[in-house]
């Protein structure tokens, strides 16, 4: 019979001939026959299984084998026994080798018939060596599958004891090899499912014994923390992860955290091979563990390790968002990442180029996984710009590209951040940011954040854009009597002359920290500003009082105190001229004042007090019908300020005078009492009673126009009229007159006497509802100018520094007002909701005096090169470390693409060509050139400088390694 079947599988008869002979040789041995006959159909069969040719010969020899171990078992038995089992695994069959995939499938098919046979036992003993040998020789993931499946088959096979434990950890060192060799659909989806079932394998055997699950994952952890493997392990090992039960995680990423024996490389090295596995389809509970693991680290503080991993990862996670069979567990992770990763922008900045083209590809699927992964990623968003303000040229286009998807409200921002950060103490987490970076493209450098520092930052900023302030700075000489302005000249020359993308002002807020101040929290920009500036200088006749530590002025004033103080017992007009003439730095450059004139409405005396100041803080008029017009004057004429543009930007206007005139008080008033006449203006200024946006200038021909303040109308020149407007004083806030010994209605106005060299505003947006019995902020949108006229009084014949303070007497001389140009320098914008949160950044450009600012000659258009100029001087936006190129643009549309974003703070310098009134020694028309460092700063500058760039290099260096 088995010649018959040789001669047949040899022969070129036809395929159905073959299979009809065949068939009649396979029912043919189903009847008794002999033992030898037995042994040649078997030896046949078992030739034909592993050395034929075609799928007809195995098939055919499979058939038999069954036959014969149904229909002869003893002659099978003893056919298949241990001794041959064993020669097919340490030698093969003839030609084929001993790992040959049909080897395994030749003994899975036999066992089936000797399973239940006495010699069984010594078969499964002899198996569960084996298999054992084979995966310890890290065999093929064909080989795998037919070892799962033989063990899946006959649990009797899968080795015992400590065996049992090897056996599990070199499974998954083999499936830690698999790779998938195709790149089609078909060959993608059996690789998948092989894999799959090669794991399945490890969940029967922890089922039968979990006391395995733990030292075996101990193995998967070894295998992913090897920093020496020339080739990273599968991502495959994902599919061995969702089989770990979920209570066991706790405890396994606790004692993962806490174990000296693995070092923070290994730990990261886990970590990112973890996260590659979001990629893995068939992943169960994937992002868990990896989410796990993350906040197990986070719990003892080992940020440098998140750091690093979330920053090289997040990009990769992000991507996955695209395809669906993966998209859940990937938007998991990101999630995660964005949430905790809240001490820098820096993840978050990798993704948000990105984040418009992943809407537009989620939009475009139209499926349900992708409408909710689009929101869900809309909600991160509105979180992180919350968190990260101030990147507007980041985010335009991404608040852009979300605006039709929901927006949270903002106690679903705050929960959602609030339970996802590593920690509260965000100065833990400074050593790891920022990383070493290059220098921003714009030449400028940044200012490293030392936790909840914006607000010094963006003031830092915009000191040092001032340009003549900065060179006075860098100009000056060591002096002991001032060290917090020595601090401030060696801050300036390392922003003028590093090579690091940003430093550290820690230094200089050591010294500059007003004590009340609480470390860690969140601070009034304008505050630190008015404390790091301030005059105290009142001329009041009494000793100069310093109840806190020095700023700058005072550090100044300290050797010439005592001359001063004395001084100012004896209040003569050449003194005090002298006192107010030798001026400090910080008077020259920022130093203004102005005069406060109450007249009493009994007796018409006048009251005036001159006061100097640093910055002019300028609250918002009232919105409510009652309160909307800004209050009409019966002593003083409209004071009208203009503010101007791109479009406007021509020659100085006269403005109106006031009605003081030899010390009789005369009001231009109609035959209504109490409507100021304005003075008269020329066609030409009538032209111009509006301001670039429209908006109606008090003094013009319609003086109730400017009690339309709709809301989003505001401009600046709004706010300087209302605070430069005469207030009545009347009812519980009446006047007591000197002269009438006793309260009276009276009017009370401000004037400036003298403009600075730097004029700072303050837009006082923080204010406290009454209704709501709560801290609010202002949001209105205030229209910027580029370029603003301040109405400024002059006295002639009187030296604009003469004591007036506290004179009650009637003025015998009359003012002029003057209008006095300023060019926006700096923009210090707050965002948020409330003084004590949010953040500053500031916009800023270089401002000096340029050809272009003097009078256009004749037949020329007078705006034409002045607004070429503004608009084309580069603006720079500074955002802590980080500092990028912006555009006026980009100052003025801040509010509109970011309701939060409000400016807060303005910088505006002094035009000087042309003007009156002013002190001509901080008015210098010529551009600064680099100023003369000391010797001993230069090189410290220098010495900086090469450190930087040798730690560079062997960054660089590092990086290259790793990639080679």
């Amino acid at each position: 019979m088995d010649k018959i079947l040789e001669a047949v599988m040899q022969s070129s008869y036809p395929m159905y001939v073959k299979e009809s002979l065949a068939r009649r040789v396979i029912e043919a041995s189903k009847q008794p026959i002999d033992t030898e006959q037995c042994w040649s159909m078997l030896e046949l069969s078992t030739k034909l299984f592993f050395l034929g040719e075609s799928r007809f010969a195995r098939e055919t020899a499979r058939e038999v084998l069954e036959v014969y171990g149904r229909y002869h078992p003893d002659e099978f038995e003893e056919f298949f026994n241990e001794m041959f089992i064993m020669s097919l695994l340490q030698e093969g069959y003839r030609s084929l080798g001993k790992r040959h995939a049909y080897i395994l499938d030749y003994i899975h098919h036999g066992l089936q018939f000797v399973s239940d046979k006495p010699s069984a036992e010594e078969i499964f003993r002899l198996l569960r060596i084996e298999v054992l040998r084979i995966v310890c020789e890290r065999p093929s993931l064909s080989i795998c599958i037919r070892v799962s499946k033989l063990l899946s088959s006959y649990p009797q096979c899968v080795p015992e004891g400590n065996h049992r434990l090897l056996f599990c950890q070199q499974m998954m060192r083999c499936i830690g090899q698999f790779h998938c060799q195709s790149e089609g659909e078909e060959g993608i989806i059996q690789f998948l499912d092989q894999v799959n079932r090669v794991s399945a394998l490890l969940q029967s055997i922890w089922r039968l014994q979990s006391s395995l699950v733990l030292p075996s994952l101990k193995e998967l952890f070894a295998i992913i923390s090897l920093t020496d493997e020339m080739e990273t392990p599968s991502s495959a090992l994902a599919s061995v992860v969702q089989y770990i039960p979920l209570q066991l995680m706790e405890g396994i990423v606790r004692n993962l955290a806490n174990a000296d024996s693995v070092t923070d490389a290994q730990m990261m090295t886990a970590i990112n091979r973890m996260i590659d596995w979001v990629s893995w389809p068939l992943g169960k509970d994937i992002d868990k563990w990896i989410i796990a693991l993350l906040k197990g680290l986070a719990a003892v503080k080992k940020f440098s390790i998140l750091t690093e991993v979330s920053l090289s990862k997040i990009q990769k996670v992000f991507s996955k968002l695209l395809y669906p069979v993966v998209r859940e567990a990937a938007l998991s992770v990101l999630r995660y990442m964005l949430l905790s990763f809240q001490h820098s922008p820096e993840a978050f900045h990798l993704i948000v180029p990105h984040v418009p083209q992943m809407v537009s590809c989620l939009s475009n699927e139209g499926t349900n996984s992708a409408s909710s992964c689009l929101e869900q990623l809309a909600e991160l968003v509105h979180c992180m710009v919350f968190r990260f303000s101030g990147y507007p040229d980041l985010y335009e286009p991404v608040m852009e590209a979300i605006k039709k998807l929901p927006v949270p409200n903002e106690d679903r921002i705050k929960q959602l951040l609030g339970q996802n950060a590593w920690t509260s103490q965000k100065n833990e987490l400074a050593p790891y940011y920022p990383r070493l970076v290059s220098k921003s493209d714009t030449g400028k450098i940044g200012l490293v954040n030392l936790g909840n520092t914006c607000y010094m930052n963006s003031i830092l900023q915009a000191l040092f854009m001032a340009s003549d302030f900065r060179h006075s700075v860098l100009c000056l000489r060591d002096s002991s009597s001032q060290p917090l302005m020595m601090k401030l000249q060696h801050l300036f020359a390392f922003l003028e002359h590093s090579q690091r993308p940003a430093i550290s002002p820690e230094s200089f807020l050591a010294s500059s920290w007003p004590p009340w101040f609480t470390p860690g929290v969140q601070q009034d920009c304008s505050e630190y500003l008015k404390y790091l500036l301030d005059r105290a200088l009142k001329i009041s006749g009494v000793m100069f009082l310093y109840s806190s530590p020095p700023r700058l002025h005072e550090e100044e004033k300290t050797g010439k105190r005592i001359s001063q103080a004395l001084a100012q017992t004896n209040c003569s007009f050449q003194v005090k001229k002298t006192i107010l003439g030798n001026r400090t730095l910080v008077e020259k450059m920022f130093g203004g004042r102005i005069v406060t004139k109450i007249r009493c409405l009994k007796c018409h005396s006048i009251s005036a007090r001159e006061e100097a100041f640093t910055d002019l803080s300028l609250a918002f008029p009232p919105r409510d019908d009652s309160k909307t017009r800004l209050p009409k004057s019966t002593m003083f004429s409209g004071v009208s300020l203009r503010d101007t543009g791109p479009k406007n930007l021509e020659g100085q206007d006269q403005q109106p005078t006031s009605s003081l005139q030899h010390g009789t008080w005369k009001p231009k008033a109609d035959k209504d009492q109490g409507k100021v006449i304005p003075v008269e203006l020329s066609d030409k200024e009538h032209s111009q009673d509006k301001d670039e946006n429209n908006c109606s200038l008090p003094g013009s021909h319609d003086s109730d126009a400017s009690s339309e303040l709709k809301k989003g109308s505001l401009t600046l020149s709004d706010l300087i009229n209302h605070f430069l407007c005469p207030e009545m004083l009347t009812e519980d806030n009446q006047y007591r007159c000197e002269t009438c010994s006793s309260l009276q209605d009276a009017e009370k106005v401000v004037e400036l006497t003298t403009g600075p060299q730097y004029l700072i505003l303050t837009l006082l947006r923080f204010s406290f509802d009454l209704k709501a019995m709560r801290r609010r902020k202002i949001l209105d949108n205030v229209s910027i100018p580029l370029m603003l006229k301040l109405p400024v009084q002059i006295t002639p014949h009187r030296s604009e520094n003469v004591c007036i303070e506290g004179s009650s007497s009637r003025s015998t001389l009359a003012d002029v007002c003057q209008s006095s140009a300023y060019d926006l320098c700096t923009v210090i914008v707050h965002s948020g909701l409330s003084s004590e949160s949010g953040h500053y950044y500031c916009y800023s450009r270089d401002c000096m005096d340029r050809d272009g600012h003097k009078p256009p000659s004749a037949g020329m258009k007078k705006f034409a090169s002045d607004k070429h100029l503004d608009m084309e001087i580069q603006w720079y936006l500074f955002n802590d470390t980080r500092v990028s190129f912006s555009s006026f643009e980009s100052v003025s549309n801040i509010t509109s693409f970011f309701p939060k974003d409000t400016a807060y703070v303005l910088f505006y310098r002094h035009r000087t060509q042309g003007q009156t009134g002013s002190d001509p020694d901080s008015r210098s028309s010529k551009s600064h050139g680099d100023a003369a460092l000391s010797k001993e700063l230069m090189e410290a500058i220098s010495k900086d400088n090469i450190q930087y760039l040798q730690v560079s290099l062997e960054m660089t260096d590092v990086k290259v390694g790793l990639m080679d």
